[in-house]
């Protein structure tokens, strides 16, 4: 086995203290053969850690294949001196295969003692939000505008190292480190991408409200509302998105959202359409306690198309009801609208509530 030790500069993008004390947190990724850790072999561990004032690079390399044993036992007797492990889909591959290759070798190691942190997962939610190429730590360096030198995969180093336990070849072994160097110093590097989940699902305060009128092309009035809102978390790099009848543009500490309204006339629809009857002449649903006075030449049996009220005027769309009574254009609709002649931002419990529901939509994939 080969030992490599070393100190390397990291300026301090993203607030540790978020994730927890400095020197309790440790940054891993591994490099294998495969991606079954019953039927492949690990060859690399390495590490990224702040002690003594600095950040520092440890990595154990296995030069035999013999000495992967020794890669877990130089790992997991560190790894007793932090309590948080940080890492990129190590929930997902790192750490379960690891557990499988100390099984294999009968080995007691486990990572009860640690918190596990995912950026992977914790940045999952918000691809589409964030317009995300891919969830691969290089999209995310590039949408964060990091740059690195390696231009390999894991995959694609496996018969790299093969070759080098045949060769000995120095090129082969400086190539091995160099991936598995660069992802352990652009892990660190990539931690302010946690910035979103923390701007995005820390309470926004409510700084502007107010509606404005726009013409569409055809020369005929819309309504927008516009929320300008802030939070005590900025982000590194704007992001914009769509998804009618929103638009989001986020910048530092500031969110604006843009919702076009809907001016008009929509239907309640009644879900016992069973105990109604419908009006033709006055294009109405009423209940049958109420109808049985109606002339019967008037009234027909309500279906789940015409069991409705309508009302007409200023209505603000809600992905999920909240506001009573839920109002549609059609009845298989999933975007519903609310009265919003009713409503008020300036209750923060409100503004919170559908913030977090119009963010939700425009995260949600297209069906």
């Amino acid at each position: 086995m080969i030992s490599i030790n070393k100190p390397f500069s990291l300026s301090h993008t993203y607030p540790l203290e978020r994730i927890g004390k400095l020197e309790d947190i440790l940054f891993f990724d591994i490099e294998t053969t495969g991606f079954s850790g019953d039927s492949s072999r690990l060859y690399l561990i390495g590490c990224t850690y702040f002690c003594g004032g600095r950040w520092n690079l440890v990595q154990w390399f296995a030069d035999t294949i013999e000495s992967e044993t020794e890669l877990l036992h130089s790992f997991f007797s560190f790894l007793k001196n932090f309590r948080v492990l940080v890492h990129f889909n190590g929930d997902g591959f790192d750490i379960p295969y690891l557990q499988k290759r100390c099984a294999c070798y009968g080995l007691p190691y486990d990572f009860s003692g640690v918190k596990s942190v995912d950026i992977y997962r914790r940045i999952k939610p918000y691809r589409k939000l964030l317009g995300l190429e891919s969830l691969k730590q290089k999209a995310i360096e590039q949408f964060l505008g990091i740059c690195r030198d390696d231009v390999c995969s894991g995959g694609e180093l496996i018969p790299v190292y093969q070759e080098y336990l045949l060769t000995r070849d120095r090129h082969l072994y400086d190539l091995l480190i160099l991936h598995n160097e660069d992802d352990l110093k652009g892990m660190p590097s990539i931690l302010p991408i946690l910035s979103y989940p923390d701007f995005l699902e820390h309470p926004l305060r409510l700084v502007r409200q107010a509606v404005r009128q726009e013409q569409d092309e055809n020369g005929e009035p819309m309504h927008f509302l516009d929320l300008s809102c802030e939070s005590d978390c900025p982000i590194p790099v704007p992001f914009r998105a769509i998804k009618n009848p929103v638009r989001c543009y986020a910048e530092n500490n500031r969110l604006s959202l843009t919702i076009e309204l809907f001016h008009g006339t929509l239907k309640h629809f009644y879900p016992n359409y069973k105990d109604y009857y419908y009006l033709p002449c006055e294009d109405t649903a009423i209940h049958k306690s109420v109808g049985e006075y109606v002339d019967k030449n008037a009234r027909v049996k309500a279906t789940a198309k015409t069991c409705y009220t309508k009302q007409e005027g200023c209505f603000i769309p809600q992905p999920e009801p909240i506001w009573e009574p839920v109002m549609k254009k059609e009845p298989k609709d999933k975007l519903t609208y609310a009265d919003f002649s009713g409503i008020s931002f300036q209750d923060p419990e409100c503004f919170r509530r559908y913030v977090t529901l119009i963010l939700k939509y425009l995260m949600a994939k297209e069906r």
